[in-house]
């Protein structure tokens, strides 16, 4: 189905939230909306909007009959202070009304008692902690000397104190932007003092946090540092549709001191409890690996890894391309110390995937937070 425009869109909408469309057209307006994912929102939006205006004009309607039912009842002429026989079933609540109060309080003590030692709160809570964000405790990393000595000479000039290499935890984070644009998650770089980058030769460079959407769980950062010289462009482009179940994908990140390729396949459109902005993948990530891409076969990134679900080897979940590339629309300008240009030719298709991961690698860099 072409892209249709508001008025065209609306009006199957209509059609559609009524079922006044035939089984065609349903089914059409239904492949569009999975194609095309403003097209579905807003189709929640609206389906929202009416359910809204049902409930109001609901009210609006019990609201005019009991003022209809009073007007009628007054005007009857009887009084609300004469005695009135009661209903039978008035009378019986009048008589047992304590009763019923006392079994009903003793019935809901029972079952929160039930439930709470049949462990249903405990499960409760354990579903509530099941995803678990990837973050790496640096104290317990070897530490990677060539990469020390990097670091120590590129704060000399701040005369800062200590080893910068003893960063308490560190992550993934990958080139956007040749000039120095990096993103990684929000979780990583939250209440960082600095942060540092360091590539697959050991160099080291600071990095400034230019934009954080804590919403998608995503972190820009910039490297400032002097020494850095500008890349080319990146390898990979970045793909906006969505992909499919069953896909071949593969990552790229720093669980250890040293960069670490996993592969694996797509295994649901959504993500953690349902997330519609992340993908499900069958990839076993760990501590470290959380900001790192996730590429498809032929060289695509469509999506950043995040987090894993406890418990459960190789569930795994990625925030969505397309959440990412809202978000690095939605940094101001002005906030950005050089223009930010995102590739859009792709050097990895038709590549076998030793070659792809040898040229991706230095785009790739290890976080490393204070």
């Amino acid at each position: 189905m072409d892209k249709m425009n508001e008025q065209e869109f609306m009006t199957l909408a209509d059609g559609y939230l009524r079922n006044e469309l035939n089984d065609s057209e349903r089914e059409a307006f239904e492949k569009y909306c999975e194609e095309n994912t403003d097209a579905a929102e807003q189709l929640a939006t609206h389906q929202f909007f009416l359910q809204q205006l049902k409930d109001h004009t609901d009210r609006a309607a019990l609201k005019n009959t009991l003022a209809s039912v009073a007007t009628k009842y007054h005007a009857s002429g009887v009084s609300l202070t004469n005695k009135r026989h009661e209903p039978f079933v008035v009378t019986l609540w009048n008589k047992f009304k304590i009763n019923s109060l006392v079994a009903a309080s003793v019935a809901i003590v029972a079952v929160f008692s039930t439930l709470w030692l049949s462990g249903y709160y405990k499960t409760i809570e354990k579903t509530s902690s099941n995803y678990s964000a990837l973050r790496r405790d640096m104290n317990t990393v070897k530490k990677n000397v060539n990469a020390q000595n990097a670091v120590i000479r590129n704060i000399n000039n701040e005369q800062r104190k200590g080893n910068p290499a003893e960063g308490h935890f560190g992550a993934t984070g990958f080139v956007v932007s040749a000039n120095g644009y990096v993103l990684t998650n929000y979780h990583v770089v939250k209440g960082a003092d600095s942060v540092h980058l360091q590539n697959t030769k050991g160099e080291s460079f600071r990095a400034n946090v230019v934009y954080i959407d804590p919403t998608n769980d995503l972190a820009m950062l910039y490297i400032s540092d002097s020494t850095f010289k500008m890349l080319k462009a990146a390898p990979y482009t970045f793909k906006e549709a969505a992909s499919d179940i069953g896909e071949d994908v593969f990552t790229i990140g720093f669980p250890r001191d040293e960069v670490v390729y996993g592969q694996g396949y797509l295994s649901s459109r959504t993500g953690y409890a349902g997330d519609t902005t992340a993908y499900q993948i069958s990839i076993p990530v760990n501590p470290g690996n959380s900001g790192g891409p996730l590429l498809d076969s032929k060289g695509h990134v469509i999506g950043i890894i995040s987090g894993k679900q406890t418990g459960i080897d190789g569930a795994s979940f990625a925030i969505k391309t397309e959440a990412l590339l809202k978000s690095i629309s939605a940094i101001p300008t002005d906030s950005l110390d050089n223009k930010l240009i995102i590739n859009k030719k792709n050097m990895l298709n038709g590549l076998g995937r030793t070659e792809q991961v040898k040229r991706i690698q230095d785009y790739v860099y290890m976080v490393r937070v204070f």
